[in-house]
């Protein structure tokens, strides 16, 4: 039975776990992990015993997966990293995305340029996935302002989805031998084609047990007063699918914004939603006010939850994976920013306090039960 809550902290200067008792009143902290670089992407693997997951990103030596099997006492390295074959043309610039699979020691990743491997020997060796590699739209995927990266990765049985800035959602149902271009409804605000086939810039997608054929997704919104080849494009950003991601619609009325990162569901209802709206040019909390939103009601309606939270000159970013929350009953949600504060709403988020206030930049934070 667990007894405790274990944080799985990505930062732009290693990795770093944190550990508190079941009443989450009193984390402690351990690391850096990973000599000091970044870690973009970070795994607790439950399935049986509890496994961390980070990869590392070394301008010099390259990249790297670090695990752990004692809680984030220690990490070594597996011993391969994703890499293309030789002669693929291609070469690794990050590690976005590090996913379970469905049998023990399966996992996925993606990576940046967009790309899928996959281990079925825990991390220690790992395969290019050519389905979704040799795809006819991946020669056609470009670059933007953050890169050709593949940082969301869905399994859900045989059912898996990709997310990809800026290729858009992709859908295998059979497990990863085919994948179909899934993006009827989701908006781009930077081609001509305001619903164009595939190139939308996706920037997370969550599902839930609970609600089979339910995803939530946070694109890249904020092109309302576009005023360019298609004209505006309100509430693109923010969307719900329930056909299994083949069409979407929006759920952004009522944002303050539809731009951001990160989604998260509620573990135990899937009308309940959380996002953190930015301002779409500087992608930093509207007028310096950060606040989580929540839905109650799959995304029909939203309320900022802001107690505890600054009120003013807080201007941060929460990264695609800076939002996580935890399984117990009453759950808490975290969040961690590019200002190197992690915090914590104890009570699904209705009062904010700062676990840790001088980490280095956030890039990920992952929680489980241990």
């Amino acid at each position: 039975m667990a007894d405790r809550v274990l944080l799985s902290i990505g930062t732009k200067k290693g990795h770093f776990v944190a550990e508190s008792g079941l009443a989450r009143s009193d984390f402690r902290l351990h690391g850096p992990f990973g000599q000091g670089v970044g870690v973009y992407s970070t795994l607790l693997d439950t399935r049986q015993s509890p496994r961390i997951f980070a990869s590392s990103c070394n301008p010099f030596f390259g990249m790297k997966v670090l695990v752990s099997d004692d809680l984030g006492r220690s990490f070594q390295e597996t011993a391969s990293a994703p890499a293309f074959p030789e002669g693929d043309g291609r070469s690794l610039a990050n590690i976005w995305s590090l996913e379970v699979g469905n049998q023990p020691g399966e996992l996925w990743c993606g990576v940046e340029p967009a790309a899928l491997f996959h281990s079925t020997d825990g991390g220690q060796s790992w395969e290019l996935v050519r389905s979704i590699s040799d795809h006819p739209h991946a020669q056609h995927w470009q670059p933007g302002n953050g890169g050709l990266c593949m940082h969301t990765i869905v399994v859900d049985g045989d059912r898996i989805h990709l997310g990809i800035s800026t290729g858009g959602h992709y859908l295998s149902e059979d497990g990863g031998q085919s994948f179909s271009a899934a993006n009827a409804g989701i908006g781009a605000g930077f081609v001509p084609d305001p619903y164009p086939e595939f190139g939308q810039c996706v920037h997370k997608i969550v599902t839930h047990a609970k609600a089979p054929g339910r995803l939530y997704m946070q694109n890249h919104g904020g092109w309302a007063e576009w005023h360019g080849p298609g004209g505006p494009r309100p509430d693109i950003g923010v969307l719900r699918s329930d056909d299994y991601g083949k069409s979407w619609y929006s759920i952004a009325k009522g944002l303050p914004s539809d731009f951001g990162f990160p989604i998260v569901t509620s573990p135990h209802d899937p009308d309940m939603v959380y996002v953190m709206p930015h301002e779409p040019q500087t992608r930093t909390c509207p007028g310096g006010a950060p606040a989580v939103w929540r839905s109650i009601d799959g995304g029909s309606s939203w309320h900022a939850l802001t107690q505890g939270l600054p009120a003013k000159d807080s201007y941060f970013t929460v990264q695609r994976d800076g939002m996580t929350v935890d399984s117990l009953d009453s759950p808490a949600l975290y969040f961690g920013t590019t200002t190197g504060q992690l915090w914590i709403g104890r009570d699904a988020g209705e009062h904010w306090s700062c676990l840790f206030d001088s980490l280095p930049p956030i890039h990920c934070v992952k929680v489980a039960l241990v």
